[in-house]
């Protein structure tokens, strides 16, 4: 009978198993590197929503306010603040993403963009927001889009 109790080639798992402080480790330094990561993000969110901001007139400490900064926006595109804070319903979230991008889409014109950039807001928020933030062509026209009112009907040829 052959031993393979000697046998270099036999796979032991012993060896090669990680132990529960090096697994512990592991996980911590994830979440300490993914803290990080989204420290950094929502600090340069916060700087060019900031500047988004100050070009409509609005105090730009009001970007670094989370919620706040999304109830701001909601209203800067004409949408009720509200649904910043009934993103934070199960479901009730992709309509309240919903408003928010057609709320992205108003600011974009106001700010004088065509409305095919809100793509971009919707596929690349940061390069959106990056974009409007040092934009020195976006000036701010809070009556370029005037959403309480519907197009008028086209007018009827008068008859001979």
């Amino acid at each position: 009978m052959y031993d393979n109790s000697y046998d270099p080639y036999m796979y032991d798992s012993t060896t090669n198993a990680l132990s529960s402080g090096e697994a512990a480790g592991i996980v911590l330094a994830t979440m300490i590197f993914i803290l990080i990561f989204a420290l950094i993000f929502y600090v340069v969110f916060a700087i060019f929503l900031g500047m988004i901001f100050k070009k409509a007139g609005i105090e730009s400490w009001k970007a670094w306010v989370p919620v706040y900064n999304n109830w701001i926006m909601l209203e800067m595109g004409d949408e009720p603040g509200w649904w910043s804070i009934l993103a934070f319903i199960p479901g009730v979230n992709i309509v309240a993403a919903v408003f928010m991008y057609i709320a992205m889409y108003r600011i974009g014109l106001k700010f004088g963009k065509d409305g095919v950039f809100v793509l971009l807001a919707i596929f690349l928020t940061p390069v959106w927001l990056i974009w409007l933030a040092v934009d020195k062509t976006a000036v701010w026209n809070p009556s370029a889009v005037n959403s309480g009112s519907t197009p008028a009907a086209p007018s009827q040829p008068a008859a001979m």
